[in-house]
């Protein structure tokens, strides 16, 4: 069966031995109701439910927690409330003991987990759910960050073996996957590593044609006859599906690999097209990725970022080409909210952002610089889209001729900043105050009450007390438009320092 799905999902987990393993829990597994495989399943939550039937709000890969306060008392109704939570797709089932109910497990429960393939836990009465659920959070919490791990190092070797061509990458990409690599176009595999089948099997030329009738950056499964998992994916920055990277391997793909898998058909895009404006650009972009800053040359770029205030997230996404296009660069980058952030040669031009416009994004265009120092317009884009926004109409930096930048050396102008902020982020630091971030919104806003506290998402009252506490932090009138130009250009120095 083929499945398509969004290559950002999120799927971390912990197998259940390792909830089962820990010696603080003292879990007691019920053996035979234990299949094969049964303790590699995974949990991506540990959930306490007494309803009669949980499942229909249940995921699935949960650890259901119950003290059996609901559970019927006839069998067939046991049999029944078992089988519908493993239909749910919950990896186990754990049973509280508790004095004065159920002191043992109750036989038909085990009848029913056995009967129906359902791993059932038993905990004592001294462990409390409250300690199971903290116990499955903390150990989701380290996947998380040894999969952030994994990636950041995959990431680092996949553009490092970028440089030396299609080859070395979908050879570098078929060791971290520890999977066959194919890079496929119409009906020819142009690169392929690691016992990649030739030709391409029936299945995977399915899986293939169902991915191109598609639209934006999306990937499709599928399982071989042999248990081959198969998972292909467009190349881009191009994201036509005329060129796509396809993976196989025996073991399933998770959410880490996946996201290695999304780096890699990115790279291979820019690694595709050497010798283009495009290859000089995707150079950039791995150098400014590795921190490899001094070997990158050339003129100065600009970052353009935008926000979509008309279109909805799937809406936005599937403007990938279309932006990529009207911005004349591959570089281009969807995120959450939605939003777009792009790396360009030469700043498009008004009517180009009119058209963005008009298509639903409100974009900014930061002030050129050489290629280096583009994580640090990282910084002044932001501020840029709240102006933007304040504004309700592009922005381009600059564009007045009133530039103070190149008047203020870079060290001094990260000095005010730290200067003038400090006592703000000092109180920050003691409590959830979020007093950088409201001067930041209600100077976009010139001062607009109302629609700093739509932003913020909290009372006018809220921020008018938060400016009075600004105002006496820093010693000043907020009412002085002096003051608020040097606390805007505070405010875009120490974003630019704090990226860099």
């Amino acid at each position: 069966m083929t499945q398509t799905h969004d290559p950002l999902d999120s799927d971390v987990n912990v197998p259940l031995r390792a909830v089962v393993g820990n010696p603080e829990l003292a879990l007691d597994p019920v053996v035979e109701t234990l299949r094969p495989g049964a303790l590699d399943a995974p949990v991506r939550w540990a959930h306490v439910s007494e309803l009669r039937d949980p499942a229909p709000y249940l995921l699935g890969a949960e650890l259901l927690l119950t003290a059996g306060v609901n559970l019927p008392e006839e069998p067939p109704e046991i049999d029944r409330y078992v089988r519908r939570l493993a239909d749910s797709g919950i990896s186990a089932l754990g049973f509280g003991l508790t004095p004065g109910a159920y002191e043992t497990l109750p036989p038909p429960l085990r009848t029913a987990c056995v009967r129906h393939g359902l791993p059932l836990l038993i905990v004592q009465p001294r462990t409390p759910f409250l300690a199971i659920s903290r116990a499955v959070s903390v150990a989701l919490a380290e996947a998380g960050q040894r999969e952030q791990r994994r990636i950041a190092v995959a990431r680092e070797a996949l553009t490092r073996a970028a440089g030396d061509g299609l080859g070395e990458l979908a050879s570098a990409l078929a060791g971290r996957l520890r999977a066959w690599v194919a890079l496929v176009g119409v009906g020819d595999v142009l690169a392929a590593d690691h016992g990649a089948p030739s030709p391409l099997p029936a299945e995977v030329r399915e899986l293939v044609a169902t991915l191109r009738t598609g639209r934006g950056i999306r990937s499709a499964t599928t399982e071989l006859a042999d248990g081959t998992h198969v998972v292909a994916q467009p190349v881009y920055p191009q994201a036509t599906a005329s060129h796509l990277v396809v993976v196989g391997r025996v073991a399933r793909f998770d959410g880490a690999d996946r996201s290695i898998l999304s780096v890699g058909a990115a790279l291979l895009g820019l690694a595709g097209r050497a010798g283009s404006d495009a290859a000089g650009l995707g150079a950039t972009a791995t150098a400014l990725l590795l921190g490899e800053t001094d070997v990158v040359g050339g003129d100065e770029r600009r970052l353009v970022a935008g926000i979509a205030y008309r279109r909805g997230p799937s809406e936005a996404a599937a403007r990938y080409d279309w932006l990529r296009a009207r911005l004349d660069t591959p570089l281009v980058r969807l995120l959450p909210g939605p939003r777009f952030t792009a790396i360009v040669r030469e700043a498009p031009e008004i009517g180009d952002l009119d058209r963005l416009r008009a298509d639903g994004w409100l974009a900014v265009v930061g002030s050129p610089v050489p290629p280096e120092r583009l994580p640090d317009a990282a910084g002044e884009v932001e501020l840029l889209l709240a102006r933007a926004g304040a504004l309700g109409r592009p922005v381009v930096a600059e564009a007045s001729g009133l530039g103070l930048d190149a008047l203020i050396a870079p060290d001094a102008a990260a000095g005010f900043a730290a200067q003038a902020l400090a006592p703000l982020r000092e109180l920050d630091r003691k409590g959830d105050r979020e007093l950088v971030e409201t001067l930041r919104i209600w100077l976009a806003h010139h001062g607009g009450w109302d629609r700093t506290a739509a932003e913020l998402g909290v009372h006018r009252n809220s921020v008018r007390h938060r400016i009075g506490q600004i105002e006496r932090a820093l010693g000043v009138d907020l009412a002085d438009p002096e003051v608020r130009m040097r606390l805007w250009f505070a405010l875009r120095w120490s974003n630019q320092v704090t990226l860099r």
